[in-house]
């Protein structure tokens, strides 16, 4: 008697995961797409208010539809959830919300993988995508006396707007994309005193330059050499103002360097200028907590009354996939796009990299290169 082939099942209804069930479906290949959430793009709905894409429109649409021209070269985030609800529609993407995957397990090389979640469901899967985001688990550091804080202590997921925080006197921890838009939004929404623990100066790019987006230059910078681009970036580097109006000094890596080793740019959202104009105060890195008070590396305490960490995050794959041996020791896949790992053939991933190219740009060149080397193994 034959048996049907169990449908090829994707983790996530991101953008990754989203994008790769569509190149799919145009080669005919069965797919669901599951998700804990309630709806696509669960992620991006929870980010802050003022969110914009730090990738152009053109450069952040998945395969076989654009994203519209109304919303903008710098889409919002509405938009950007607006877009992939249509995505979804439009490629007649077969989703599951509701079911959250805990683990991914295998019988035998020959066996079809089987994937357990919520309800006692296990469900067989002739290939596996994981997509469940680069962003997946809050990451806060364990600060000595961390427990201890009397103020409000939240980590940059939980944040949304500046309307809570008018008036108080704010802490913003980590000068990444987020903790720089975070700090700006709050200087700009009417927080009473914002400042910006800087563990290492970043390298800050204006999003664009006589009209031309630092994307396009990322992407023509990838195939050159490391040194040669540190050394093309640096005049178009800025400095992050110091106390004084003296700048602080640039990381010891070029831009590229640094890239290589997980830190990407900062594409100023007006922070320069608010630290010029001593609405956003520099200080230096958190080192402990004391009751009200926030002990920093260079001696000095501060008393804030709200401490935001914008210390980014963890992917969260160890339960799902870890026991594969899949994972690096930081808990990235070693495998990705259209390559799977020895020990788990037909197990795939998409959007575990950060490319300073963009990442919606590279999730939108993995979709087809998965879906072809899957429908190839069917």
């Amino acid at each position: 008697m034959h048996m049907p082939t169990p449908p090829v099942h994707i983790i996530g209804a991101g953008p990754g995961g989203l994008a790769v069930a569509a190149a799919l479906a145009d080669r005919g290949v069965r797919t669901v797409v599951l998700d804990k959430a309630g709806d696509v793009g669960a992620s991006w709905r929870g980010h802050y208010d003022r969110l914009r894409l730090h990738t152009t429109r053109r450069w952040s649409s998945l395969p076989g539809l654009p994203i519209p021209r109304s919303a903008g070269r710098w889409v919002r985030r509405d938009d950007f959830v607006r877009y992939l609800e249509a995505y979804a529609r439009y490629h007649r993407v077969d989703f599951a919300p509701g079911v959250e995957v805990s683990r991914v397990e295998r019988q035998g090389p020959d066996d079809p993988w089987l994937l357990r979640a919520n309800g006692g469901r296990r469900m067989p899967a002739s290939a596996v995508v994981v997509a469940t985001g680069f962003n997946h688990t809050p990451r806060l550091p364990d600060w000595p006396g961390r427990d201890t804080f009397t103020g409000e202590l939240l980590h940059a997921n939980s944040y949304r707007s500046p309307a809570p925080y008018a008036g108080l006197d704010v802490l913003v921890v980590g000068v990444g994309n987020t903790g720089a838009e975070i700090a700006t939004d709050l200087a700009r929404g009417g927080a009473g005193r914002v400042r910006l623990a800087v563990r290492t100066p970043p390298h800050i790019l204006r999003r664009a330059t006589l009209g031309l987006p630092s994307q396009a230059g990322a992407i023509l910078c990838r195939r050159l050499p490391v040194r040669l681009v540190d050394q093309l970036a640096r005049p178009l580097s800025r400095g992050l103002p110091g106390p004084g109006g003296r700048a602080l000094p640039r990381p010891p890596a070029g831009l590229y360097s640094r890239v290589r080793q997980g830190s990407i740019p900062v594409l100023d959202p007006g922070l320069v200028r608010a630290v010029r104009r001593r609405r956003i105060e520099p200080v230096a890195a958190v080192a402990s907590f004391d009751g009200e008070r926030v002990l920093l590396a260079d001696g000095e305490a501060l008393a804030p009354d709200v401490v935001i960490a914008a210390t980014g995050y963890r992917r969260g794959l160890e339960p799902l996939v870890g026991h594969l041996g899949v994972l690096d020791g930081r808990g990235r896949p070693l495998v990705h796009g259209r390559d799977t790992h020895p020990a788990a053939p037909g197990l795939y991933f998409t959007g575990y990299t950060n490319p300073i190219s963009g990442m919606l740009r590279e999730i939108a060149r993995d979709a087809p290169r998965i879906a072809g080397a899957i429908a190839r193994d069917a």
